[in-house]
């Protein structure tokens, strides 16, 4: 039986929700806890109207047919992606002071250099990643600098190649910096708004990627340097151990891992050696493995 919940919009029973939960979990390794079902009632509940299903078992049946971007949609409604430019400053400083000049030791003008940002959100964090680069890296010019922007929300993903930003996104960039890297957009009658330059824009490069799925992980190739931030703590230790060892085929030997300020992957994964920098504790495949 479906009660109403505090808000009028119909709220899952109990086994209903354990089924949704156990759905999502299997396709994005986040767990769905009682503290989630407020939100997970709103928002199935304007997924069963968007969808026109009569239930929520006949929209369960839409889900695990994967009809009509289902899944997707889904996934895109139950996803956070609260972020802002510059978030933890202290990994952008390593990034330039310990990072790069690792990275880079041995290699000629003009070979690749590869950063990614998964997950990137609405694409604050690859975007910061490129202005932090040109403006405290001077051998930036030197290399072919390739920075990617990952999600499992295709949402997000079109907001970030839009490059639009309100107030609460710029808070922490210097004003001199959002003059030189982002132009004011007409009032749309959301506040004021700021668009990345083009250049800076087509500099980054975003694609759709689930943390979980070890071939579409694969598919994005090996990179030199990997921020995947604030996520895991969102996993269970399963889904954390499995995300590790997709993380760490997705390395290059010798790259490099940022996490989150909260999380650790010493707690999660032996594979990956701790690197104490000045600026932060990165970790890193270590450049023996040759695999």
């Amino acid at each position: 039986m479906t009660d109403m919940g505090p808000s009028g919009a119909p709220s899952l029973s109990e086994a209903d929700f354990g089924r949704l939960a156990d759905f999502f979990y299997r396709r994005t390794g986040i767990l769905l806890t009682p503290g989630h079902r407020a939100l997970v009632d709103r928002r199935v509940a304007e997924r069963i109207a968007a969808t026109g299903a009569a239930s929520f078992t006949e929209y369960f049946a839409l889900l695990r047919a994967g009809s009509g971007g289902a899944v997707e949609s889904l996934i895109n409604a139950l996803t956070v992606n609260e972020t802002y430019f510059f978030r933890e400053e202290y990994q952008l400083r390593c990034l330039t002071a310990s990072l790069v000049g690792q990275v880079t030791a041995g290699r000629a003008p003009g070979e690749a250099v590869r950063i990614w940002s998964m997950p990137c959100a609405t694409g604050e964090e690859p975007y910061s990643l490129a202005i932090w680069l040109l403006e405290h890296w001077p051998e930036v010019d030197r290399y072919e600098v390739e920075i990617v922007g990952s999600d499992i929300d295709t949402r997000v993903l079109a907001a970030a190649e839009a490059g639009r930003y309100g107030e609460r996104a710029l808070m922490r960039l210097p004003r001199d910096l959002v003059r030189r890297y982002f132009v004011p957009e007409p009032d749309a009658g959301d506040g004021p708004h700021w668009r990345i330059i083009g250049e800076l824009r087509e500099s980054v490069r975003f694609t759709p990627c689930n943390l979980m799925d070890e071939r579409a992980m694969a598919a994005q190739g090996r990179f030199d340097i990997v921020f995947c931030r604030n996520v895991l703590i969102y996993f269970d230790d399963a889904s954390r151990r499995t995300a590790a060892g997709n993380l760490y085929d997705s390395l290059a030997p010798g790259g490099f891992i940022c996490l989150g300020h909260t999380e650790s992957m010493s707690r999660i994964s032996p594979l990956f050696r701790v690197c104490r920098t000045a600026d932060a504790i990165v970790y890193q495949r270590p450049e023996e493995d040759h695999a």
